[in-house]
C-alpha cells in the first residue's frame, strides 16, 4: 500500500532545506487557515444566507450579496483545498502522522462538502430549482460549522507536538 508520508517525504525535505523558522513550519498553517476560515469563510456563509434570506425584502441587498458570494466562495474553496496540502507538508515536515488526528478527517469531510457544493453551483443549481439552492445553503452552513471544530481540532493537535 502506498504511504503518502513516504511520496510527500522528498517534497518536505525540499522544504526543509529552506531552514524556515519551526514557529513559522508549526504555527503558519493554523494561522493562515484561521484567517481564511474565520475571516472569509464567515464572510462568505453570510453573503450567501442574507441573499437567501433577502430576496423578497430587499432585492438589490439580495443581489449585492449573491454577488460577493458567487465571487470568494470559489477562492475560498481553492484557499482551503491548497492550505489542506499545506497542512499536510508541514506535518511530514514535523515528521508527524497525517491520517491519524480528527483535524485530518474533519479537513477531509470539509474538502468533499465544499467539492459537492460547488458542483451543485456550477450545474447552476440543476436548472434553478430551489431545492437545490436549499440543498447547496445547508450543506455549505454544514462545511462552516466543520470548519470551525476543525480549526479547534488543529489548534488542539498544533499544541499536542
Amino acid at each position: 500500500m502506498l504511504n503518502l508520508t513516504e511520496v510527500l517525504e522528498p517534497i518536505a525535505a525540499w522544504f526543509r532545506s529552506f531552514n524556515l523558522p519551526e514557529p513559522i513550519i508549526h504555527w503558519g498553517h493554523p494561522v493562515m487557515m484561521g484567517i481564511v476560515i474565520f475571516v472569509m469563510g464567515s464572510f462568505v456563509g453570510w453573503s450567501g444566507w442574507r441573499s437567501r434570506l433577502l430576496k423578497e425584502e430587499d432585492k438589490d441587498a439580495a443581489l449585492e450579496n449573491s454577488s460577493y458570494h458567487r465571487k470568494l466562495a470559489p477562492w475560498m474553496f481553492l484557499f482551503i483545498s491548497l492550505g489542506s496540502t499545506g497542512g499536510i507538508l508541514s506535518l511530514v515536515m514535523q515528521h508527524q502522522p497525517i491520517m491519524e488526528s480528527p483535524h485530518f478527517w474533519t479537513g477531509a469531510v470539509v474538502l468533499t462538502l465544499l467539492a459537492v457544493n460547488a458542483v451543485i453551483a456550477l450545474s447552476k443549481f440543476g436548472g434553478d430549482k430551489a431545492n437545490l439552492r436549499t440543498v447547496h445553503a445547508y450543506l455549505g452552513s454544514i462545511a462552516l460549522g466543520i470548519l470551525f471544530v476543525h480549526a479547534f481540532l488543529g489548534l488542539n493537535l498544533g499544541m499536542s507536538f
